[in-house]
């Protein structure tokens, strides 16, 4: 497997549409999204995000190429913490053309989606946004506490303010 960019991804995108003739709006989460932020050391293999429309054909469509996709139709439930109300609202516009919209989420957003995971290198994306984009730490508390009201009670919640405060006390921006 070779590394993915965004301007891979979007010609594939752009092909699947042409052939298929199938409407594509996808909301990047993952490494490529931290290429389209301007981190284009950022490797990736995959394409991870929400997708509006039907997930299959494009999965597999990927697949054929060697691209493994990890898509869903609601990223706020691929974690005990939801992200913020109005992510999608927010979300910026990479591409969008005809048959096909990329989109990114807002920085702070992005912040909140990586803390939710909690891992070293999701830390460092975070970290790697945040100081791209001035985001902060009081940004990232305001949209971590949106998460949590709009979260179901668990003991995960009490994690996640902790890698909340964590992560606010070690950015310098």
């Amino acid at each position: 497997m070779s590394r993915l960019t965004t301007d891979r991804l979007i010609a594939l995108l752009t092909e699947y549409v042409r052939k298929t003739g199938a409407t594509v709006d996808l909301l990047l989460v993952g490494g490529l999204a931290l290429q389209a932020y301007g981190d284009v050391d950022r490797a990736t293999q995959d394409v991870d995000g929400e997708l509006v429309g039907e997930l299959a054909p494009l999965v597999q469509f990927l697949a054929e190429r060697q691209v493994p996709a990890d898509l869903g139709e609601n990223i706020s439930g691929w974690s005990v913490v939801a992200m913020p109300p109005g992510y999608r609202d927010r979300a910026c516009v990479l591409v969008e053309k005809p048959g096909l919209r990329v989109r990114l989420l807002a920085p702070a957003d992005f912040i909140i989606a990586k803390l939710r995971r909690g891992t070293d290198l999701h830390l460092e994306d975070a970290a790697s946004v945040a100081k791209r984009f001035t985001v902060m730490a009081a940004a990232v508390k305001a949209a971590a506490d949106s998460a949590l009201a709009a979260s179901p009670q668990d003991t995960t919640l009490f994690a996640f303010r902790k890698a909340v405060d964590l992560f606010c006390g070690r950015i310098t921006l």
